[in-house]
């Protein structure tokens, strides 16, 4: 048998594994020569970040040595990069003028890493993370200590910065969406990862946008879209990677986002495998090692005269940080005809979430206990049903098929001096002591007497569980309703554990109040935003998307698909300017209807949503802003035109309105407000059947609240009477605070006085002075944040992409 020329471009793991393949099965079939643009011989590059860390050498992760190049009778061409190929003369030249032969090539040109085309990219201490080079460039630059800024917050970054970190580096992490690892990850992981990188004393900034970075002849720092600025000695990009193509593309190979083959690994020419990181297969181009090692077994067939083909891979994903387990897999995006299951363990830092179609587990989300994630996808690999074993799939392979747990039975088995609520330090067999001495059979007798679940409230579903295993049949849940079905908790529940457990984003109250589902539905995330914007002020950054769509828009729709525009008129005052600049938008946006509202403004109907900004950019410039006719909010003050104007009026009641809507416009709230101030008892501007009316009388103001004119009719009630118009102001504002922190999502003013009782009311907000005093200024504080112009800050580009048609559809087109 006539030995032949093989030609190996590229001397990485994927080749070097095919070789292993062929090697081991028709060792003498081919005389070898491999080019290698490394120095070096081959080794694991997945253990680039242990090197980095200290925890390995590069002596722990060759893979072949020198020695087995020589006892193969392999020719390694170290440090030569081939320069072209001739594929007429099947000949591979390289960059130190050699020429080689070859009657099979195999081209593994692996892949380059990304550098973002910002300002500084090419200043010294600019480094990427791909090779051995690579680290021995960071380790050089950690010896001096100093700062290191790391863009890029997937896989290769988070390694790059914990490696950086044990090598006593300040390091940030910088990374452009809004958690970590969004490919490999959904939110909720994203969230227990970034609490673990923080953890470690790494910095970590989402939805940093890189502007450019900064130094004269070497990195001094970055600077973000934002205008921050992070000093930095070097500055690592771990941003993504760019197949390797350009070898092939000059030899005129077929080339797109990669080298293209077949599923026979076979190029454009057919005697011309690729293989690894510099392939696209099917579309697909792969980074990760385990697809790279199913190519080089279907090579090194190929090169035997096989048979064996490569159809593609599903891979797994592994965060290569010692301390920090998580496992993921396949596709675990939301769809209709998906359902998942979600269990979260809140004290242990424990995240799962099966993803399953048609009886089929399609995606896996582990974080904190990974132990079963290579059953899992054993299971989704294999395309195997679960429906047999659906009831206890989420708790591992241990407990498949059998039995659902009783779950009373695991804190059955805990010893009497188990701490149950870690708050009080209350043991189990405090509580069961209690229950069977006093007789108790309520949650909030066991509270009473022990304390157990009455501080953070997070250990209540196992205080539970406890008196269901100790009362059995006697013991009787109390009736709570829970927010929706992703939780078991009340609204007042997740209100009260958000501020006891300082919860300050939607993932973090998700996970550690362990909510049953991933991302919530569309009951608890608006409320979760709501309380998150009550309660944090100034820390919590609004989520848009959690919004209704009017409240998205700052707009409300309208039965056509159209919009209507609502520009706010303080105390229901206007001007000719301002009636003038209405009348030039309805012209020029051909507006079809102008109606004057209840609440004494002017509604603009018919406004399609891409001329939105348009239109608010107009009224903005003739200086209207928003009036939130949408919003969960303060809507109108309506008024009478007072002691100006009317021989009957006490007070200066447009007066009082302005300043009133002036003090709370832009405020969110539970559900929508609506106030109005009368001049004098006639009450000519409906105080008394508003959220919050006052009416102006001789002596003062009366104070109304819990009146509804809408689905309900109700009266208000007099809440109390003040001398002047700064108590007025005080006690409203003081009211629409406590309604803001006691009121659940969607429950208006009347709803909430029904449930906790005016004198609830009165005995905060006008028998206690400092509670008052207190509500008053938290108020005014969140003000601070909340004033700001929805209409204003769109027309400026925010949230540009939610009025951009995704496409205009053409009438025949459609039909067609």
């Amino acid at each position: 048998m006539t030995t032949q020329k093989l030609v190996v471009i590229g001397n990485g793991m994927a080749p070097g594994r095919a070789l292993e393949r062929l090697l081991e099965k028709a060792p003498d079939t081919y005389e070898i020569t491999i080019f290698n643009a490394e120095p070096r011989v081959n080794y694991d590059r997945i253990m680039l970040s242990p090197v980095l860390s200290g925890e390995k050498s590069y002596k722990d992760i060759l893979i072949h040595d020198d020695a087995w190049y020589a006892e193969h009778g392999l020719t390694l061409k170290k440090g030569c990069k081939a320069t072209s190929i001739d594929r007429e003369k099947k000949q591979v030249t390289g960059a130190d003028g050699s020429v080689v032969d070859y009657d099979k090539l195999l081209i593994a040109t692996g892949s380059s890493p990304f550098i973002i085309p910002i300002p500084g990219k090419d200043l010294d201490g600019v480094l990427t993370y791909r090779d051995l080079d690579d680290v021995e460039a960071m380790l050089e630059a950690a010896k001096s200590g100093g700062s290191a800024v790391v863009i890029g917050g997937g896989l290769l970054g988070l390694e790059a910065a914990a490696g950086l970190k044990e090598r006593g580096m300040d390091v940030t992490v910088l990374h452009l969406m809004p958690t970590l690892m969004e490919r490999q990850l959904d939110t909720a992981a994203g969230y227990l990862l970034e609490r673990a990188i923080e953890a470690r004393g790494i910095k970590v900034r989402t939805g940093a946008n890189t502007h450019e970075i900064i130094g004269e002849d070497r990195v001094e720092g970055v600077r973000l879209d934002d205008g921050t600025e992070l000093p930095a000695d070097i500055v690592v990009m771990a941003v993504g990677i760019r197949p390797n193509g350009d070898l092939a593309r000059d030899a005129g190979l077929e080339v797109n986002r990669g080298i293209v083959v077949d599923d026979a690994m076979q190029t454009s020419d057919p005697d011309i495998l690729a293989v690894g990181e510099c392939v696209e297969h099917r579309g697909t181009a792969y980074g990760l090692v385990a697809p790279l090692y199913e190519m080089a077994a279907v090579v090194a067939d190929r090169l035997q005269d096989g048979s064996a083909t490569y159809t593609g891979s599903v891979t797994s994903t592994r965060l290569k940080v010692t301390g920090i387990d998580l496992f993921s897999a396949g596709d675990f995006a939301e769809g209709k005809d998906r359902e998942e299951i979600v269990l979260r363990d809140a004290a242990n830092g424990v995240y799962k979430r099966l993803v399953i179609q048609e009886d089929k587990l399609i995606g896996i989300v582990l974080y904190g206990d990974t132990k079963d994630g290579a059953w899992f996808f054993q299971l989704m690999r294999e395309g195997a049903s679960i429906e047999e074993m659906r009831e206890t799939l989420i708790f591992g392979q241990n407990y498949a098929g059998g039995s659902p747990l009783d779950p009373t039975a695991a804190v059955a088995a805990l010893p009497d001096d188990a701490e149950i609520c870690g708050c009080n330090g209350v043991c189990k067999s405090k509580i069961v002591g209690a229950i069977t001495e006093h007789g108790l059979t309520s949650l909030d007798e066991v509270r009473a007497r022990t304390k157990a679940s009455a501080s953070c409230g997070s250990c209540t579903g196992l205080v539970e569980q406890l008196m269901a295993f100790t009362l059995g049949d006697g013991f009787v849940p109390d009736a709570v309703q829970p927010m929706c079905g992703c939780t078991d908790l009340s609204h007042d529940d997740v209100r009260r554990l958000i501020v006891a457990k300082e919860l300050k984003s939607i993932p973090a109250a998700m996970q550690e109040l362990e909510w049953r589902t991933s991302c919530g539905c569309a009951k608890c995330r608006p409320a979760l935003n709501f309380y998150l914007v009550a309660d944090w002020p100034g820390e919590y950054e609004d989520d848009y998307q959690s919004r209704y769509i009017n409240e998205r828009v700052h707009a409300n729709i309208q039965k056509d698909g159209t919009y209507s525009v609502v520009p706010r008129m303080w105390g229901g005052m206007t001007s000719s300017q301002e009636l003038r600049a209405i009348a030039d938008v309805v012209d020029k946006f051909g507006i079809p209807s102008v109606k004057v509202t209840g609440g004494q403004r002017i509604d603009l109907l018919g406004v399609p949503k891409e001329n939105l900004p348009a239109v608010w950019a107009d009224l903005n410039a003739a200086g209207m802003v928003s009036g939130h006719a949408y919003a969960k909010g303060l809507r109108t003050v309506k008024t009478c035109v007072g002691t100006d104007w009317c021989r009957f009026g006490t007070q200066d009641s447009t007066g009082l309105g302005v300043k009133i809507e002036k003090m709370m416009w832009g405020s969110w709230t539970p559900h929508k407000v609506k106030m109005a101030v009368s001049g004098c008892p006639r009450n000519c501007a409906e105080a008394t059947c508003k959220d919050i009316g006052v009416i102006c009388v001789d002596s003062g103001y009366e104070l109304h609240v819990g009146g509804a004119a809408g689905m309900h009719i109700k009266g208000t009630e007099v809440m109390c009477s003040v001398e002047t118009e700064a108590e007025a102001l005080e006690y409203c504002a003081a009211v629409v605070q406590l309604y803001r922190e006691q009121g659940r999502y969607l429950e208006r003013i009347y709803k909430w006085m029904d449930r906790v009782g005016l004198d609830a009311i009165r005995e905060q907000v006008v028998e206690d002075e400092a509670k008052r005093t207190a509500l008053f200024e938290k108020f005014l504080y969140s003000q601070r944040f909340a004033q700001k112009d929805p209409w204003a800050e769109r027309v400026a580009g925010k949230d540009a992409h939610e009025f951009a048609p995704m496409n205009r559809i053409a009438m025949r087109e459609a039909a067609e």
